[in-house]
């Protein structure tokens, strides 16, 4: 999405565009900055105006707001660009929590870049932050995956580009797809651990803590309800670094080298991989190439 000004104007002239991150459930959580910027911006765009409105309602705000999604992004965020453009303050919203994470915020914050706007943030709630946090998986190293794609094939890709992925594993998934994405996971994962959050920070707060499979069985007895935040483990290092050296027991020192040479690397580059990979020094990995060719 690319949007050019007819003029541009200073940077002083510009207004600013805020993202400003909303409770994911409970009301309580919104911050006294973000009610402060959303009482001061000339105007709010909101992936759902019908739901943007019950918070705006709740703490007595009142300003104009315009839609922001996904299906009219472009047209939308060049119309905003040209608010912020004449000098108006626009704050971006979601149904719940931080803008910008799986929804068209992104694609705002990177047109007001291009048109050196300014851009801050008020930051908050992050329902992935908050699932992780609580599944009792290990939180040091995570990777986020958002929504897995519709597409069979993308999403297929998808999930075994994580088969080897040691670091816990945050993603989002919508009640009618859950089953789905459970099944597709353990089929090409295999069981693991998972923490399943749902209607976190509000009355019914639920992490169920689990395997795979005990997640298939519980959620096809029970319809699944509300918006879920699955943690999933890691592929264990162990276990990787075993599949590893079983590969390369089956090679020769030789051939081992010659595996790396044909990626294009130097053989005094390729010797120095085996032997990280095979845990050996330098120098016994080249006599033993020379040994046995």
């Amino acid at each position: 999405m690319k949007y050019t000004a007819e003029r541009e104007p200073p940077l002083s002239e510009k207004g600013t565009l805020y993202l400003v991150a909303t409770p994911i459930g409970n009301l309580d959580d919104i911050t006294l900055r973000a009610l402060k910027i959303l009482n001061e911006v000339d105007l709010i765009a909101a992936e759902d105006t019908r739901q943007t409105v019950k918070l705006l309602n709740h703490f007595d705000i009142k300003k104009p707001m315009v839609s922001y999604y996904e299906h009219n992004k472009i047209g939308k965020g060049n119309y905003l660009m040209d608010l912020l453009l004449e000098g108006k303050s626009i704050a971006v919203v979601s149904d719940a929590g931080s803008p910008g994470i799986s929804d068209p915020g992104e694609d705002l914050v990177r047109l007001a870049i291009e048109n050196n706007v300014n851009v801050t943030m008020a930051p908050g709630p992050v329902a992935a932050v908050m699932g992780l946090v609580l599944s009792g998986l290990p939180a040091g190293r995570f990777v986020f995956e958002g929504f897995l794609p519709m597409n069979k094939r993308e999403r297929r890709e998808r999930i075994l580009a994580l088969k080897n992925e040691v670091r816990t594993i945050v993603m989002y998934e919508a009640p009618h797809k859950l089953i789905y994405t459970l099944k597709d996971l353990t089929d090409m994962l295999g069981d693991r651990r998972i923490a399943i959050g749902r209607e976190l920070t509000k009355k019914f707060e639920q992490v169920v803590r689990c395997t795979l499979t005990e997640a298939i069985e519980k959620y096809s007895k029970e319809p699944p309800k509300g918006e879920f935040v699955l943690v999933l483990e890691g592929a264990a290092e162990q276990e990787l670094l075993e599949e590893e050296r079983r590969k390369w027991d089956g090679m020769t020192m030789a051939e081992h080298v010659d595996f790396y040479t044909k990626q294009g690397v130097s053989k005094k580059e390729a010797i120095k991989k085996v032997s990280e990979d095979r845990g050996l020094s330098k120098r016994e990995v080249y006599n033993r190439v020379l040994r046995d060719p």
